[in-house]
């Protein structure tokens, strides 16, 4: 696990708000102008990167070791733009994540340790996007884990019981905005901070050519924003735990 802390540490009574999701620029293409939002109301944002990223490319001459430093800088310039505070990468295998007991326990720890009361991760049931694009399995077995590590493992007591141990006690996390989801019931108005989001997408240059980026994102969060009646939208299942 490394934690990159991009800037000042906030205070420790800052509202926080964690992204968890399988690879770098994940989180641009689907919460950035929400988690830019966020930023902007003062919370402490917290993106957590399952995987190392290393098999984002097919070209002879970037092989995964090459990638792996390219890719986390990419992720942290982009996170820079967006004003999200800390970037925590995992640091698993790309292409073969799995919801193993070992990545919910690590990802118990990082929701006891920040405790937000919002945690975004993708949603875990969906194969398919679009009818064009079969969803990336990384994506499902991050939304997993990071769904059984909010229920029951961050606010159980007894489990992962080592975890007491290291001081971390039990957290209850308020929210759920399961992103990518074919059943949205909540919508975010991101016109203020569309421009960020292709700021940051943008740094992702091992991965989408910047110049087609704005196009790209204009078009897919303005059909989001005609749904509901804005310039400019990202679309969410939210899950309220009681």
């Amino acid at each position: 696990m490394e934690v990159i802390q991009l800037g000042a540490t906030p205070p420790p009574a800052t509202p926080t708000r964690m992204v968890i999701t399988a690879h770098p620029d994940d989180s641009e293409f689907t919460v950035a102008g929400t988690t830019a939002l966020w930023v902007r109301d003062g919370y402490h944002v917290i993106y957590v990167i399952c995987t190392d990223g290393s098999r984002g490319s097919n070209e002879p001459d970037m092989p995964p070791e090459r990638l792996i430093p390219i890719r986390r800088a990419e992720q942290c310039e982009a996170a820079s733009v967006l004003g999200v505070q800390t970037v925590i990468f995992l640091n698993h295998e790309d292409g073969t994540l799995e919801p193993t007991l070992q990545l919910r326990r690590e990802l118990t720890g990082l929701i006891r340790s920040y405790r937000p009361d919002i945690v975004v991760c993708g949603d875990p049931t969906r194969y398919f996007n679009r009818n064009v694009y079969v969803n990336h399995p990384d994506h499902r077995a991050a939304g997993e884990a990071a769904l059984y590590a909010i229920f029951p493992s961050a606010c159980t007591r007894f489990l992962f019981r080592e975890l007491l141990d290291e001081g971390l006690e039990p957290h209850k996390v308020h929210e759920i905005y399961l992103s990518g989801t074919l059943e949205p019931d909540t919508f975010v108005d991101i016109t203020d901070t569309v421009d960020l989001k292709v700021r940051a997408l943008q740094a992702h240059r091992s991965q989408v050519p910047p110049e087609t980026v704005e196009a790209r994102i204009r078009d897919w969060a303005g059909e989001l924003g005609r749904k509901y009646g804005v310039a400019f939208a990202e679309e969410y299942r939210r899950i309220i735990l009681r």
